[in-house]
């Protein structure tokens, strides 16, 4: 009888532990990440290119394709899905328009299948300043910010070993990208 005791009490510890790393966080763990550049376009080109989701596989690394409305810039309320790649795994995300203000600012709430929200994506747009200090029309500073919450404690160890730091490196690499894309030739 005790030589059962053992395995018993193994299976029951190790169902606890993959209950504790399952189970939705009590707190809110929050990651934001955030990004800018400075692009020699006027804002409403940066920000009329950026909003617009067939330009998206263009510019942000892992995004593979985009469906629903794509050839204009999105309106509150509007809505997209978008392909990406994340690891090796692909995944569809639905975006929803939540602030659309020309050429301002323009926020996306994202959601996976099941209804679990995905995040949200904001970018901020403003004249850039030329070197005598003063905004210049021609230049824009544009910034990205990506901000998600970890829904599990596995989800949160995930993030702080190694997803925070690809999502970062993929975000930095885009707004090189859009810098380059949209200084190299004129905005479609």
């Amino acid at each position: 009888m005790l030589r059962f005791r053992k395995p018993i009490w193994g299976l029951i510890f190790a169902a606890l532990t993959v209950a504790l790393l399952l189970v939705p966080l009590p707190w809110a763990d929050r990651t934001s990440i955030h990004d800018e550049v400075v692009i020699a376009r006027t804002p409403d080109e940066v920000f009329d290119y950026v909003s617009t989701p067939r330009h998206w596989p263009a510019w942000y690394p892992a995004s593979g394709a985009v469906a629903g409305a794509t050839d204009h810039p999105l309106r509150p309320g509007e809505r997209v899905a978008e392909s990406f790649i994340a690891g090796e795994r692909s995944a569809v995300v639905i975006w929803t328009v939540t602030i659309s203000q020309r050429p301002r600012i323009w926020a996306i709430t994202g959601e996976v299948p099941g209804g679990r929200r995905a995040g949200t994506i904001i970018y901020k747009l403003t004249p850039a300043m030329t070197p005598s200090l003063t905004p210049s029309a021609e230049s824009t500073r544009f910034e990205r910010e990506f901000s998600y919450q970890s829904p599990t404690l596995l989800f949160a160890l995930i993030n702080r070993l190694m997803l925070r730091s690809r999502l970062q490196s993929e975000s930095a690499e885009a707004v090189r990208r859009l810098k380059a894309r949209l200084e190299a030739q004129q905005v479609p």
